[in-house]
């Protein structure tokens, strides 16, 4: 998407203003897990190596056993959380808060809902909806986690609504884009997934590989989206059948990435208005790394 600095994309992007910032305001990252708290609970079912060849360890997962956010490893907004945030250079319809992203039952749920709030921004926005991130609680903060190379993995069960627009992706940590990697996002058509590498071309200008996978039905139960995150190739999983892949080791990326889970709303078109909520849920989360 087109974006405020950090913030998800749809083919084509970026917000200039912030990056001067971020320039001045570059943090090391944090490429440590944070440990697993299962007080009280029963440990889940070990989690199933990935798909893609060579021998795996486990750096970062959450599979969502508890009945609240763990905030050791997820935000629930962009950099420039002011009690809330959006993606203005998108046009998006929602207002991000807390609350709209929630765990129970073995789940995390995003949920979006037709709302109006005024954003700490003095704008208002129509929706309100939840994201996730393994980024920086606010501008100044250190990213809870990041990675370079891995292989990311998600179960997800993506909303059927019309104008809701779920991803899962990665963005630097420096705030600097491209690159980013979109590992699953669906925009104007909730029976087709598309797997983006955004690069940067000459000038920064941003440049894109990508491929759509489809029509399927990605909404009536849980999928698993992957991407292997080599040094000379990406290579995009579904259901742990290989989609898409990329060998040209020169538009690959070398940069620490945050790992993101968003449900935007009203892109590329608002809801109709017999629309009024949309779900994104998420069953675990993992990353492994060799």
């Amino acid at each position: 998407m087109p974006w405020k600095a950090g913030s998800r994309r749809a083919p084509t992007w970026k917000g200039a203003s912030a990056l001067a910032l971020a320039a001045a305001l570059l943090l090391a990252a944090c490429t440590s897990s944070p440990s697993r708290t299962t007080a009280g609970l029963t440990d889940p079912a070990p989690a199933t190596p990935p798909a893609a060849p060579g021998n795996w360890h486990l750096a970062f997962s959450d599979e969502f056993q508890g009945s609240s956010l763990d905030t050791s490893r997820w935000t629930t907004c962009y950099d420039w959380n002011q009690n809330g945030c959006t993606n203005e250079a998108n046009h998006e319809l929602e207002w991000y808060q807390p609350g709209q992203a929630t765990v129970a039952d073995g789940s995390l749920t995003l949920t979006a809902g037709r709302k109006t709030v005024k954003g700490t921004d003095g704008h208002t926005y129509p929706w309100t909806s939840g994201m996730v991130s393994t980024g920086r609680s606010n501008w100044y903060a250190t990213p809870r986690f990041t990675l370079t190379y891995g292989y990311v993995e998600a179960s997800i069960r993506f909303p059927a609504e019309p104008g809701m627009f779920p991803a899962f992706w990665m963005m630097p940590q420096t705030r600097f884009v491209p690159p980013e990697i979109d590992i699953a996002e669906q925009f104007g058509d909730a029976r087709t997934v598309r797997m983006t590498l955004h690069y940067p071309g000459p000038n920064q200008t941003d440049l894109a590989q990508y491929t759509q996978f489809g029509p399927r039905d990605f909404t009536s139960g849980f999928h698993t989206y992957a991407v292997d995150w080599e040094p000379s190739s990406l290579t995009w999983y579904i259901d742990g059948v290989q989609r898409f892949r990329i060998t040209n080791p020169k538009v690959i990326p070398d940069t620490p990435m945050e790992v993101l889970l968003t449900l935007a709303v009203g892109y590329p078109q608002a809801p109709p208005a017999d629309v009024d909520s949309g779900q994104m849920v998420v069953n675990w989360v993992r990353v492994w790394q060799h």
